[in-house]
């Protein structure tokens, strides 16, 4: 009896004990699942602000505008007398480079044969390269870019392939930056003196590239006299870079003539209306002699015929003298 009886009550005491602690087991469950939601929506926030669009010009740094908005015309950066001087055979108008953009970028190039016969040749080829680089939000100022592009064209020179005593140093006073590349290189057993000159005015680069040799046993041409020309040109072209957006050479469609059109216009007009009050006043001062003119009419029809013969003969021989 005693045993059934202490084993129902043990059973029911687990019964008890198992109640008790599922209350506690929701608490924590709810807790936890509480604080996962709550991580969980601030990572929701978090993304959403990371991936709201930006509104227009809000956040947008703004970029320096660009200097210059218009190139030359890359066969016109040298005058005649420079190319006369570095390319004495070639032809004045030179050969201009293709370009998808000639708003942004353009070259041109001029070669020169002077044929001494059999003591050899002297051959000089030259070519001038513009870039223009706008200011963009995404990839910088136009300063910028052009800065970037300055090292990369200087870059580009050094790594010639096959160059021999490659050799590069900045130049003072040519735009903002400039820097010489020179080398040696070797076409056919003859060697060909190279000069690359690459400055950079404000968001433009010029690159020259200038080279010369002795063809046909002829002398080889000293490379300082070659670096020289090479940075004449350069700072030719860079002029004409500036000389163009500063209303240089031809003057554009949106010239500041127009204004003084106007003026001029406003000045024919009061010319007009000045004219025509003197017109209304002489009108007026006919109309008055006119009148006068009528009262000696009828004065002198109360004169002798004779008199106004006489008169009449008179009046016809000035006439007839001040026609004469």
């Amino acid at each position: 009896m005693h045993r059934p009886a202490q084993r129902q009550r043990q059973r029911l005491s687990r019964i008890l004990v198992s109640a008790a602690a599922v209350p506690v087991i929701l608490v924590a469950s709810g807790c936890s699942s509480d604080s996962d939601s709550g991580s969980d929506g601030a990572k929701k926030e978090a993304g959403a602000k990371a991936s709201a669009p930006k509104k227009a010009g809000e956040e947008t740094p703004a970029v320096e505008k660009a200097a210059y908005g218009k190139l030359p015309e890359p066969c016109d950066v040298l005058s005649k007398k420079t190319l006369q001087e570095l390319v004495p055979e070639a032809e004045d108008k030179g050969k201009a480079g293709t370009s998808t953009d000639t708003a942004l970028r353009g070259s041109c190039s001029w070669d020169s044969l002077d044929n001494n016969g059999v003591d050899g040749s002297q051959f000089r080829w030259l070519r001038v390269s513009l870039m223009r680089f706008d200011s963009d939000a995404s990839l910088g100022s136009g300063a910028k870019r052009a800065q970037d592009n300055f090292a990369k064209q200087v870059a580009d020179a050094q790594a010639t392939k096959d160059a021999k005593g490659v050799k590069a140093e900045p130049v003072q006073g040519v735009g903002e930056q400039a820097t010489l590349v020179r080398y040696d290189l070797k076409k056919d057993k003859d060697t060909f003196k190279q000069q690359t000159f690459v400055t950079r005015v404000e968001n433009a680069v010029i690159t020259v590239d200038y080279n010369g040799a002795g063809l046909a046993g002829d002398k080889t041409p000293d490379a300082g006299e070659l670096s020289k020309d090479a940075q004449k040109a350069a700072k030719e072209a860079a002029a004409a870079v500036v000389s163009a957006n500063e209303g240089g050479g031809k003057p554009s469609s949106g010239s500041s003539e127009k204004p003084k059109s106007d003026d001029s216009k406003k000045d024919g007009e009061s010319k007009k209306d000045e004219d025509a009050k003197k017109d209304e006043d002489s009108k007026k001062s006919d109309g008055s002699k006119q009148g006068a003119d009528a009262e000696k009419a009828d004065d002198a029809t109360k004169s002798d015929d004779s008199k106004s013969d006489d008169d009449g003969t008179s009046k016809t021989s000035k006439t007839s003298h001040s026609k004469s």
